[in-house]
């Protein structure tokens, strides 16, 4: 089994969000947590969505949350 390679995926995020806490030039920041979870979970549901064929059941199981919760963040998401 192949595994995402973690710290590339860290060193991501760290970039990004570096780069804007730099854009917001001593503006007060606030609700990064929800930011940075919604900017991450739409692609994540859709990508594992696509890797199941659409199956929201195996879906569910590779992302390993029940299948109402992905159907919740679905709707959220504005995900078909």
């Amino acid at each position: 089994m192949h595994a995402v390679d973690e710290n590339e995926l860290a060193a991501c995020v760290r970039r990004v969000l570096g780069q804007y806490f730099k854009d917001l030039d001593g503006e007060d920041a606030g609700g990064i947590h929800e930011m940075v979870m919604n900017c991450v979970e739409k692609p994540v549901l859709e990508l594992v969505l696509n890797h199941a064929g659409s199956n929201q059941s195996r879906a569910a199981d590779i992302l390993g949350i029940n299948r109402n919760t992905l159907r919740k963040k679905m709707l959220q998401h504005g995900i078909k």
